[in-house]
């Protein structure tokens, strides 16, 4: 597998200790540990800041992993696309004829370990309900589902909760929004709302 800035040994070393300090002075902690599997989907939520990013980068040096996110397909082209690389990208080309999640999936099978976040908000704006693609992706994979939550009353990010996907995805999707009931992202305004099914 090749390294990327997660892996590489003396720059994830210094990334961790700026990472580590930066959560330490602004108050964030994480809770809890992700399982010792070598693949499954990571969600995060609720979604509802840019500083989403810096706290979930803070949380991925913190605990030591090596994950993956989905990346527009232009992306990792000549001359930047190494870059992408390097910082866990997954190329989707949305021009082919299989879509997100097939190639996911495709992307999932093919390696020895996988660990794709994904923000099932879709976007940091208030929604009613999320995007199935992290379930689907997960079921089409048959890998687990692994829960983040953010608690921005706490500040506290709380990992590790493990959820396995089933035939009868809109239970499942309830069951998981529900999971993460109660929890406030940082910026409380543009929480999400869950339906009532």
């Amino acid at each position: 597998m090749k390294k990327t800035i997660f892996t590489t040994p003396i720059l994830s070393f210094v990334l961790r200790q700026i990472s580590n300090l930066i959560m330490f002075l602004s108050g964030w902690r994480v809770k809890g540990k992700l399982p010792n599997i070598p693949k499954y989907v990571l969600i995060g939520a609720p979604h509802t800041s840019n500083w989403d990013f810096v706290l979930f980068l803070g949380a991925i040096f913190y605990l030591k992993v090596d994950v993956r996110y989905m990346g527009k397909a232009e992306l990792f082209r000549f001359p930047y696309g190494w870059f992408f690389y390097y910082c866990g990208g997954v190329p989707v080309d949305r021009k082919k004829s299989t879509g997100l999640v097939e190639q996911m999936i495709e992307a999932a099978n093919k390696a020895d370990k996988f660990i794709l976040t994904i923000a099932p908000e879709g976007t940091r704006h208030k929604v009613t309900e999320w995007k199935s693609g992290f379930h689907r992706i997960a079921k089409g994979a048959n890998i687990p589902i692994v829960m983040a939550k953010v608690d921005s009353i706490k500040k506290t990010l709380h990992v590790g909760e493990i959820f396995h996907p089933t035939e009868n995805m809109d239970a499942d999707m309830v069951q998981i929004q529900e999971a993460f009931k109660g929890f406030v992202g940082i910026n409380p305004k543009k929480k999400y709302i869950t339906l009532e099914r």
